[in-house]
């Protein structure tokens, strides 16, 4: 329970920020969410709505607030098109902590986010014993895709296909690496990430590939934890202090002139949600603030720092690419991965609705899975009818969407990370 003081500081923080919307829509058109359900309370100014009588509504209907609010993939489109420039992500993560102080965590999240991920060890060594053992419920379904199912009825996993836990993550692969510039004259930190390091750890070895190919100094060191966004997004601002401490620890005893990661969110978390969310020492505040400036996603250090460039080849394996909604609407950053994927040779064609959503949104995909397949199928269909072998993208989370989508389809084709399509043509 957060207490009362905190609580007002927060309502306050709240207030300010909800003045700047004009009620104006913009939001209910773009929003994934609402185009699948319609209802008001779906969309952001319907939210924002809610908000302003937040104190209220509380002790009249918490469930309701807590549904309401988390009926949102937190894709950050309605902010990246509202004309009045709201910070709709820094309101619906603040409202999400609000409701968090006041009632507490749920046992399920308190176990996983504070038993499991507050402690990187712990974490590591059940996921390790969840691959050792998985074979036991799950069957493989599409060996293109790498998918499998559950053997029965589970609850949670459901109808989806899903990648499995990789049988040796990262983090056992190589456990840390410490390796001078080379030709390049760059040192860079890799910040690996939940996702590349337990499902596709084959994504980061394609990152450490291509950075040695361009002389390119990697810091990796070891005991990496989650990069909090999925406490974060569930109000537990304390587990989030806690993780953002202890990946500065491990990134503050190496040099290095840039930080990449080859996950959208992760990126994402670092460069925005790191500085301005924390709630610890304001000397930490600081050096979060310094370590924005030279976070990149690994296709834009690729192409705004070592100048990769695409290559005029025709006949190369037919790619499009789905844009992951914290690398486009966060960050702006859409150009550099199909730049990469033609400089790998492919055929690239654009599909249609490449920006939007592909309805995953973490803990949405668990909580609201009918919308988010919904979202997801569309994502889908636009994939296959652009005619290709391959669907890349740059997010490890819209990898598992767009295999379990895929899949479900039956499409005969395969998933990539643009690192993998380029580490391959090396």
């Amino acid at each position: 329970m957060a207490d009362i003081n905190k609580l007002a500081q927060m309502f306050k923080e709240l207030d300010d920020q909800l003045v700047g919307c004009m009620k104006c829509g913009m939001c209910q058109a773009v929003c994934p969410v609402f185009a699948q359900s319609g209802r008001e309370t779906d969309v952001t100014r319907g939210k924002l709505a809610l908000l302003e009588g937040l104190a209220n509504e509380m002790f009249k209907d918490p469930e309701g607030v807590n549904e309401k609010l988390n009926r949102c993939l937190l894709c950050g489109t309605c902010q990246a098109n509202c004309p009045s420039g709201v910070s709709v992500m820094d309101i619906f993560l603040k409202a999400r902590a609000i409701m968090t102080g006041y009632f507490g965590l749920s046992t399920t999240k308190k176990a996983i986010f504070r038993g499991m991920l507050k402690n990187p060890k712990l974490f590591n060594t059940l996921t390790g014993m969840g691959a050792k053992f998985q074979g036991l419920f799950t069957k493989k379904v599409d060996d293109m895709l790498g998918s499998s199912c559950a053997r029965f009825n589970a609850p949670i996993i459901g109808d989806r296909h899903f990648n499995t836990l990789a049988s040796k993550p990262l983090h056992k692969i190589v456990p840390e690496l410490d390796t001078p510039a080379g030709k390049s004259g760059i040192k860079v930190a890799f910040y690996v990430g939940c996702v590349i390091d337990k499902i596709f750890p084959h994504v980061g070895e394609a990152i450490l590939k291509v950075l040695d190919h361009h002389g390119v100094g990697v810091f990796m060191p070891s005991g990496q934890a989650c990069c909090g966004i999925p406490a974060l997004s569930s109000g537990d601002t304390d587990t989030f202090d806690t993780l953002v401490g202890i990946n500065m620890e491990r990134l503050q005893s190496g040099e290095f002139d840039y930080l990449v990661t080859g996950c959208a969110t992760c990126t994402a978390t670092i460069k925005e949600l790191w500085p301005r969310m924390y709630s610890g020492s304001s000397a930490l505040k600081y050096d979060l603030e310094q370590l924005e400036k030279k976070t990149l996603d690994i296709s834009q250090f690729l192409v705004n720092i070592l100048g990769v460039e695409p290559k005029e080849i025709k006949g190369g394996r037919g790619v499009t690419y789905h844009d992951p909604c914290h690398l486009k609407n966060s960050l702006g950053v859409t150009a550099q991965p199909r730049k990469i994927i033609q400089a790998a040779g492919c055929d690239f064609k654009e599909m249609a609705e490449a920006g939007t959503c592909c309805g995953c949104g973490g803990s949405f995909n668990i909580a609201h899975y009918d919308v988010s397949k919904k979202i997801g199928s569309r994502k889908a269909d636009n994939i296959m009818a652009a005619g290709v072998q391959t669907a890349a993208t740059s997010c490890p989370a819209c990898m598992l969407q767009i295999t379990d989508m895929l899949s479900q389809k039956n499409a005969k084709m395969d998933v990539k990370h643009v690192i993998e399509l380029y580490a391959e043509s090396l």
